[in-house]
């Protein structure tokens, strides 16, 4: 790996860590600088790494998913932008799942589905899903259609993440599926606290469950792209 690519993974690690203790020590004023930092350097670190895929819709994709997880982030820093941070991280997360299904050994072939052992493989995602939603449904108010609508997204998103299973290489389908799960688990914290119960810790395990899950997504979108040929539809034949 080039040397300019570890300085942006490097800055990655340092204005995680740094956002991370502002948010411990109640420092909001600091995470103005910090928290923007930390998608652009993922972003730059993935941009740097990832010069063997240019043009190519994987590589579009995943960008254009970071870029909307930075505005995201950058709209949760005020409170009364809640709902255009949420919509911003509903994109990416279309995005992402657009990307998980481009990033697989025969991305756009229609194979027979057994949708009952589908089912029951997604079965923990969607348990996990129905008791974070019924905790928060009665502290939602007129945030009910828009969260539901969110949810259902990022479990899509998590389950699409699982399907790569046996698609791509085994480095490349645990990074992204624990990723993805990871976003998930970020999400469903960051819901607890604002609509179900609030607790102290909740600011550092948003933060630290969501750069994980960022992280292991761009390292795993890299494994696959360094074993397989990439694949658009633009070239699919």
């Amino acid at each position: 790996m080039k040397k300019r690519n570890l300085i942006w993974l490097y800055l990655f690690l340092l204005v995680s860590i740094l956002d991370i203790l502002f948010t411990a020590n109640g420092q909001s004023e600091f995470r103005y600088f910090s928290k923007p930092l930390i998608i652009l350097s993922l972003y730059a670190y993935f941009i740097a790494s990832t010069i063997a895929i240019k043009g190519t819709l994987l590589r579009k994709t995943i960008g254009a998913a970071l870029i909307c997880s930075w505005i995201g982030d950058v709209f949760l820093l005020f409170p009364n932008f809640f709902l255009y941070g949420l919509g911003a991280f509903l994109l990416a997360h279309l995005c992402y799942i657009f990307a998980f299904k481009i990033a697989q050994k025969n991305p756009f072939s229609i194979g027979q589905v057994n949708f009952i052992r589908l089912f029951f493989y997604n079965l923990p995602i969607y348990i996990i899903a129905a008791i974070a939603y019924f905790l928060i449904q009665p502290g939602l108010g007129t945030l009910k259609i828009p969260v539901i609508i969110y949810l259902i997204v990022i479990v899509l998103m998590v389950t699409v993440a699982r399907e790569r299973f046996g698609n791509t290489n085994p480095v490349s389908f645990w990074q992204v599926f624990i990723g993805g799960f990871l976003f998930m688990v970020s999400d469903g914290i960051l819901a607890l606290n604002k609509f179900f119960q609030p607790f102290p810790e909740a600011g550092v395990m948003v933060m630290g469950t969501y750069i994980l899950a960022q992280l292991l997504i761009v390292r795993g979108i890299m494994a696959h792209g360094q074993e397989y040929k990439v694949v658009s539809p633009k070239n699919n034949p």
